[in-house]
């Protein structure tokens, strides 16, 4: 299996199919098998690579603390080992502040960013209020609740188990992500970098609503927005039909523009 070298850091990454690549980062409960849905779906006509964030599933866990901050080089670091050009990132809630400042760091080879359920850690006093005030709003639910729905945790059990047992396979909690968070990108840095932006984001997340990802878009120019009816936060789990059409509806029409820097 591969592994790439983040500053010493070995990490853990799989690369299946072929075609225009995607880049997925899982958030503070996933690692690169969280995206088995996607993988499945979406390989036969996409280069699918998943990977595991330092302290995640397969990839080094021996430090004895982790900083967000090296999250964004892990990605690029398997950008750089595997050579792969127009590749769009695709973020999982807090993987998204490490997927878009990967792209940024690698402009030539990013062509798009997904925001997934996340504003990326973009700096911008109006939407670090209005993320404060749902996450203020969320951390009212259990865990769970946040990220599915309570219908289908009655009705897949089974799923929304396997979906808990995922996290127990990490060492790095979310406490060890948050500074990631941190000294953001401005609205102005990312459109002078030539990365496309789209923020995807559920009806039903509990943890970032609609309206402001929405103000989000309104204020990024050139970025796409795309909400999907029902879905939660963990929509790549629960909904994975939508969400599998959002992703590749995407990649068939994201590019960066040819003169980008």
């Amino acid at each position: 299996m591969p592994y790439a070298d983040s500053d010493g850091t070995s990490l853990y990454y799989e690369r299946h199919g072929s075609g225009p690549a995607i880049l997925f980062v899982h958030g503070s409960g996933g690692h690169h098998a969280a995206w088995w849905q996607q993988v499945a779906a979406l390989r036969d006509e996409f280069t699918v690579v998943t990977v595991d964030l330092r302290g995640f599933g397969r990839s080094d866990s021996s430090m004895p603390e982790f900083d967000g901050q090296d999250f964004p080089s892990d990605v690029v670091a398997v950008l750089d080992q595997e050579d792969l050009t127009d590749v769009m990132l695709v973020g999982q809630s807090i993987g998204s502040v490490a997927a878009l400042r990967a792209g940024l760091a690698r402009p030539r080879r990013v062509s798009s960013v997904v925001l997934g359920h996340s504003l990326g850690g973009i700096s911008h006093p109006e939407l670090k209020e209005l993320a404060a005030a749902d996450r203020a709003e969320a951390v009212k639910l259990p865990v769970v609740d946040r990220l599915l729905t309570k219908e289908f945790q009655r009705e897949r059990a089974d799923l929304t188990f396997l979906f808990q047992q995922m996290g127990t396979f990490n060492v790095a909690r979310m406490q060890d992500l948050r500074n990631l968070d941190t000294d953001g990108p401005s609205l102005e840095e990312i459109e002078v970098s030539g990365v496309r932006v789209a923020f995807l984001a559920g009806e039903k997340d509990a943890v970032l609503s609609v309206g402001t990802v929405t103000r989000a878009h309104e204020l990024l120019p050139g970025s796409h927005l795309e909400i999907v009816p029902g879905a939660p936060h963990s929509m790549y789990w629960e909904t994975p039909g939508p969400y599998n059409a959002a992703i590749a509806r995407l990649r068939r029409t994201l590019t960066a523009p040819k003169d980008a820097e």
